[in-house]
């Protein structure tokens, strides 16, 4: 294992090639799959890679990343159901779910394996995906990663009891938003972790503009939040990450997702890589852009796509998790 300190006295990865210009103006196609539109954004060729955007956001959140993946890999953006230009049904918003929704837009795409990155809610799915579909699944990015802990925001517990949505809708009103906005600045000023995340937070906010998209935001978080915290835990099933290269990529001073949850799965995932942006938040990715693709490419240009074996799966099931005997992995599946 090792645990890189971005920032810190370590040799830095190359950097990445120049980005291209104009990433927010990758055009959004869709796909209707199984009677409902499935936004994405693409672009690049080659070996793909799909970034899952978090809850209550939208692929949008990765305009700053696509040019520079795209100049060397097949990047698939996907709006989520429920989320962003894709449709909001009233209808199953687990991370199951979603990894299902995942799984037939790849294939509608013709694109049978990925690597997956995901961020927040975006990492529980990517990380359900790898463990639902493990043949079709290349590597795994896990970026301030719903699902490792029970910790969350108190701000999230809450938007997740009976009458959140009024409050959603309260936060549009102009009186709220102006108090908001006094709030956000003084949390800044005092260089707070929230106050980091704050206007990403509020941007957040602002694209649940209509009724449809507050209820699609508050079913999908109390499919995996309630308000003692997080609902699920990846912890159980870490172990069936042995020979799938995974890394995880926090910042050290997210208030939303504490960085305390990278070190439990980076211990819990076998060969797992950790990066640690220390004056990020919640977005690293958004926060510091260069630093996560170059970070981004090191791993995936360092790391032999995963070779899946129903033989060695088989073993890790029989053999690991609480109370197991652990035997040493077969050359079935790539090391990571």
């Amino acid at each position: 294992m090792t645990v890189t300190d971005i920032g810190g006295d370590r040799a830095q990865p190359a950097p990445p090639r120049p980005r291209a210009p104009g990433g927010r103006g990758i055009r959004v196609r869709s796909r209707r799959l199984h009677g409902y539109r499935h936004a994405y954004r693409m672009a690049g060729r080659g070996a793909a890679v799909v970034l899952i955007h978090g809850i209550g956001d939208s692929s949008s959140t990765w305009a700053e990343i696509i040019p520079g993946l795209a100049g060397r890999y097949r990047v698939i953006a996907p709006d989520l159901l429920g989320h962003g230009e894709s449709d909001k049904p009233r209808g199953d918003y687990s991370p199951g779910a979603y990894a299902n929704g995942i799984r037939d837009l790849l294939s509608a795409l013709g694109v049978e394996r990925a690597t997956l990155v995901g961020h927040s809610l975006g990492g529980a799915v990517a990380a359900q995906f790898a463990y639902q579909f493990p043949e079709r699944t290349e590597r795994l990015v896990l970026v301030g990663s719903g699902g490792i802990g029970r910790q969350v925001t108190p701000l999230l517990r809450a938007a997740a009891v009976p009458g959140a949505g009024l409050l959603l809708a309260a936060l549009r009103l102009p009186a709220v938003r102006w108090q908001l906005g006094l709030s956000v600045r003084a949390l800044r000023t005092l260089h707070t972790g929230l106050g980091l995340d704050a206007p990403e937070l509020l941007r957040v906010v602002d694209a649940l503009g209509d009724a449809t998209s507050r209820s699609a935001f508050i079913r999908t978080l109390r499919a995996v939040v309630d308000w003692r915290g997080q609902i699920g835990t990846l912890l159980d099933r870490s172990h069936l990450t042995r020979g799938m290269p995974t890394m995880l990529v926090w910042g050290g001073r997210d208030m939303v997702i504490p960085a305390l949850h990278a070190g439990l799965g980076h211990v819990s995932m076998p060969g797992s890589r950790l990066e640690i942006f220390e004056d990020a938040g919640h977005f690293p990715f958004r926060a510091a852009p260069e630093r996560f693709l170059a970070v981004l490419h090191d791993f995936i240009s360092g790391t032999e796509a995963a070779r899946f074996s129903a033989e060695e799966w088989r073993r890790l099931l029989r053999n690991h998790g609480p109370g197991a005997r652990t035997s040493p992995p077969s050359p079935g599946r790539a090391a990571g």
